[in-house]
């Protein structure tokens, strides 16, 4: 897991290069496909159908412009100066899944939208740091929300991370909300797929044509994934370059 991760983020941190003004988010499906398969692995969403869903994902990369926080479709949308592009990109390397997620703001984009951007990292890196044997789920959730609240934002409502192995999503789920040592407690070995997604209005989304989530009042959204693996000696973060 640890090395499908190192590949993740090199194809993912090379997606981020690539988005720019000018550039469909379907452009970036087809790099995100070639490059998953160039370093020896495979798409881990193209053709998923998680529960719930109407129909298999049709494409290799998740890619949500602004509103849309998660699972926006690649398409012809030619990306714009100030655009909040969410990147989220897993893939299958000798039996076992990686998943991550970043926030790309494209040319000059607002103040808001960078402190939106900053914020929900933050909150990301302070749930890693409660990835440890013996804290909880509820610990997770507790500083992802915390940190939302500090700078004035919300957690999208009902989105969450989960776990991750053998499968794509394993127990357990991973809320972005929590009380501290609240839910299941965390045990060397657990491996978990942890993504903070805040708004900058409301937490109430809805469902697009595509099935993927939006908010529901049009505010921008911000999106950041790491998998992490719970270990003797703290937090590994897999998918880091």
């Amino acid at each position: 897991m640890a090395e499908g991760g190192r590949r993740l983020a090199a194809v993912l941190a090379r997606l981020a290069e690539e988005t720019r003004a000018g550039v469909t988010t379907k452009s970036l499906d087809r790099l995100a496909y070639q490059l998953i398969h160039k370093s020896g692995a495979k798409p881990a969403f193209l053709h998923y159908r998680p529960a719930g869903a109407q129909r298999a994902y049709p494409y290799s990369l998740c890619a949500s412009v602004n509103s849309v926080v998660v699972h926006g479709q690649p398409s012809e949308y030619v990306i714009k100066d100030g655009d909040l592009i969410k990147l989220d990109l897993g893939l299958l390397y000798k039996g076992f899944y990686s998943d991550a997620a970043l926030t790309v703001g494209v040319g000059k984009i607002s103040k808001e939208a960078k402190r939106l951007m900053t914020t929900t990292e933050e909150a990301l890196r302070a749930a890693i740091a409660e990835t440890k044997v013996g804290k909880t789920l509820g610990d997770i959730g507790y500083v992802i929300t915390k940190g939302a609240k500090k700078s004035g934002y919300v957690v999208a409502e009902g989105l969450t991370g989960h776990g991750i192995g053998r499968t794509l999503h394993e127990d357990p789920t991973v809320w972005n909300v929590g009380q501290k040592g609240g839910g299941e407690e965390l045990r060397e070995g657990v491996v978990l797929a942890i993504e903070p997604m805040f708004a900058a209005g409301k937490p109430a989304l809805r469902q697009l044509r595509d099935e993927s989530w939006a908010t529901a009042d049009g505010s921008l959204s911000a999106h950041f994934e790491h998998t992490v693996a719970v270990t003797k000696n703290g937090p590994l973060v897999l998918t880091f370059l």
